[in-house]
């Protein structure tokens, strides 16, 4: 896709967003209550997702250099790249850092950190900001109910943290899709709509609706932590509502429904191809709902290529 019309004239966005987020940037060695860690308070389950959590923030490696292949014709919104790098490079820093003090046996190795330096294939770089910009402000809401669902007060407070770090990138991440509607006007539209239908509120059309969540699980398998399952009940908890966890590393994926027996696995999905027209992903239940005593139960479902598209459960 080719970039904004030569010649356009508009103020770079990358001065004032890196004044912005310097004025509230945390920093690790001063702005954590190292001192107040509880050992009592952090069971291994949840010393576990913090491992988890630091190597998925890892792989804000592979999404940079993603942005910097797809965005060369936009200096403005590559040299941000230099700060949304920066920022998300240390929410990995600080859990690997907590995890070093208090948790050292779950530090993760360089192996495994590099393992989730994958290729990202070449995407249009506007649907991809706006997949982004939908993804910071999911994970603004994620950290929060970690941090709620967390008892030790220093991870608590780190999530918090993160938390606001991500929803300050949403904010960056909306001026620059602004930005584009001022240079492209309806091309930048028509490709933000393609995925702004995704996030429609069923209060708002009778067309569209949220039909769920998803995220990546690099190299840790396809199930639901206690995290995630608290942020479907509590987020995503209408009838047929879905969950898809990816393992980009092992090349699998696995969907999680919300029916009228609760939170259940799904024992069949099929993937429909993106140039698929009316094709609807075929799901099915088994028989055993999620509990919370189950944080490894896992999805026993069929994979194929394409992209998940929308389901039969509504």
């Amino acid at each position: 896709m080719a970039g904004p019309p030569v010649g356009l004239k508009t103020l770079m966005l990358y001065p004032k967003i890196f004044r912005q987020l310097e004025k509230v940037r945390w920093n690790m060695a001063d702005d954590i209550p190292w001192d107040s860690f509880d050992a009592s308070l952090l069971t291994d389950e949840q010393a576990q997702t913090i491992k988890m959590n630091a190597i998925t923030e890892w792989s804000a490696l592979p999404a940079t250099e993603m942005f910097l292949r797809d965005n060369r014709h936009d200096s403005d919104f590559s040299a941000f790249m230099s700060v949304w790098f920066y920022e998300e490079q240390k929410h990995s820093l600080v859990l690997m850092e907590y995890l070093r003090r208090f948790r050292p046996d779950l530090l993760p190795t360089e192996e495994e950190l590099h393992a989730v330096r994958f290729d990202f294939d070449p995407a249009p770089y506007l649907e991809t900001l706006t997949l982004h910009f939908c993804g910071e402000l999911r994970l603004t809401q994620w950290y929060q109910c970690a941090a709620e669902w967390h008892t030790e007060p220093v991870i608590q407070h780190i999530y918090r943290l993160v938390s606001h770090d991500e929803a300050r990138h949403g904010g960056a991440y909306l001026r620059y899709m602004q930005q584009a509607i001022e240079r492209l006007g309806d091309e930048a539209r028509r490709a933000f709509a393609k995925v702004g239908v995704l996030m429609a509120s069923a209060r708002r059309t009778d067309k569209a609706r949220v039909v769920g969540w998803y995220h990546t699980h690099p190299d840790f398998g396809i199930f639901y932590s206690a995290p995630d399952v608290f942020v479907h009940r509590n987020f995503f908890n209408l009838e047929g509502q879905v969950g898809i966890v990816v393992d980009p590393v092992r090349e699998e994926r696995g969907v999680f429904a919300s029916t009228a027996q609760g939170l259940v696995t799904l024992a069949r999905y099929e993937v429909a191809r993106q140039n698929a027209r009316g094709h609807l992903v075929d799901c099915r239940y088994t028989d055993e709902p999620l509990r919370d005593d189950m944080p490894e139960a896992r999805a026993a479902a069929s994979t194929g290529d394409g992209a998940f598209t929308r389901s039969n459960l509504d």
